[in-house]
């Protein structure tokens, strides 16, 4: 599978395990598969919700600021990645 960089975690929410995420490309949505990488992180995932002001959405698009649910700790400046095939 191939994957294309669509944003960069602002900050994490460790008590919820929400990461904070920018898109800053391309568009997320529920179902898709991501990848979260940086300097300690590394894992992937699939999309089970996003929030934008604490409103659930089915799809996002870039420059949206959105809140994942994530099953490992992420970290500031962590890079986002979708999964494509």
């Amino acid at each position: 599978m191939k994957e294309e960089k669509v944003g960069v975690v602002e900050h994490y929410f460790d008590k919820i395990n929400v990461a904070a995420i920018k898109l800053t490309s391309g568009s997320l949505a529920v179902g898709d598969k991501i990848r979260i990488k940086g300097h300690t992180s590394d894992f992937e995932q699939a999309v089970e919700s996003i929030q934008i002001e604490h409103d659930s959405v089915q799809k996002a698009d870039k420059g949206a600021d959105i809140g994942v649910k994530v099953s490992q700790k992420a970290r500031e400046h962590d890079e986002v990645f979708k999964m494509v095939e």
